[in-house]
């Protein structure tokens, strides 16, 4: 071997070995290990639960906004159909003109972020801090025509990303 290939790979080895030592010291002396999660959390903020969840383990109260007799009791069905859990069905005394209204407090983030997909990404929300449940309020608006379709749901999903935590919250850690 001459010495101009022993020169070279003693240089590839020396810059592995260092390589090495900087990756190791990096993760030894990561100081952001909890960042996004409560660790640097305001006292007094609400934990946001922002775990997307199935639709077997979201709970919604279906609220009929609209000028149609019995929306809220078809929707519903269509809910139970999908696999979701239906605590109420009633009416609302306040019309609502859009698409539909989600109202949840911290523990229903990542609900509330599912069943935007099925209004995709049309429905207003409205986030209550000091609500304790996790259920799910989903007010029905006269522009509410039908849930989306599963490829719908999917694509919009897609769109939305993941859940975050909404001002004046902070992320629960996964977990918990």
């Amino acid at each position: 071997m001459s010495f101009a290939r022993v020169r070279a790979l003693v240089v590839v080895g020396v810059l592995a070995v260092f390589a090495l030592v900087f990756v190791v010291a990096a993760i030894v002396k990561d100081s952001q290990g909890d960042a996004g999660v409560a660790g640097g959390c305001p006292e007094g903020w609400p934990m946001a639960d922002v775990a997307l969840r199935e639709p077997k383990d979201v709970k919604i109260n279906v609220l009929n906004a609209t000028d149609e007799v019995g929306q809220a009791g078809s929707t519903a069905d269509d809910f139970r159909n999908r696999k979701f859990q239906v605590q109420k069905v009633g009416d609302e005394k306040k019309g609502v003109d859009g698409v539909a209204v989600l109202r949840f407090g911290p523990k229903g983030v990542g609900s509330a972020h599912l069943l935007r997909a099925y209004f995709l990404n049309n429905a207003d929300q409205a986030y209550d801090p000091k609500r304790k449940d996790d259920t799910v309020d989903v007010v029905l608006g006269n522009g509410f025509a039908q849930l989306a379709t599963t490829t719908e749901v999917n694509q919009s999903l897609g769109d939305l990303g993941s859940p975050v935590a909404p001002v004046g919250s902070c992320p629960m850690p996964v977990d918990k």
